[in-house]
């Protein structure tokens, strides 16, 4: 198990009710260039508040919330640990919803490299863009990949 699954499953011990997300999610699944410097973990906004405190350890946390942040959750044995992960599929529309933050060029490549070696379908990405309401954005890249 390399460190950067070591720290997802420090993580997801830590915060049980957590999805790892994002640039993490991102990395797990093994699409893009990408090296996280920290751990992207979604929390549920409509029962989570407040931040988890975990001194010592670099988490990014972003709230979702109804079906934003149940849908596309998969479940990963870790080092012993159960640990939340959102599908490829969903992890990529998340980061075109988050592209302002994480940068255009990421979701590209990760929508590229997941179509590319069929890790998604178009339609499978299409419903999760939906779900984030982030399809008109990502429409026109989809078309003109998928053409």
């Amino acid at each position: 198990m390399s460190s950067e699954h070591e720290s997802l499953a420090e993580v997801a011990h830590l915060v049980p009710h957590g999805v790892i997300a994002l640039l993490s999610a991102l990395s797990f699944h093994g699409i893009g260039t990408q090296m996280p410097g920290a751990v992207w973990m979604a929390l549920d906004r409509g029962t989570t508040r407040s931040r988890p405190r975990l001194q010592g350890r670099n988490v990014e946390f972003v709230w979702f919330s109804g079906p934003a942040f149940t849908e596309g959750r998969e479940s990963h044995e870790v080092g012993g640990v159960s640990v939340q992960v959102y599908s490829p599929a969903k992890t990529t529309a998340d980061l075109f919803k988050y592209r302002h933050k994480i940068g255009l060029d990421v979701a590209i490549e990760a929508l590229r490299e997941g179509l590319g070696e069929r890790r998604f379908s178009p339609s499978e990405v299409e419903q999760f863009a939906r779900t984030c309401r982030v399809w008109s954005v990502m429409r026109p890249f989809i078309q003109g990949m998928t053409a």
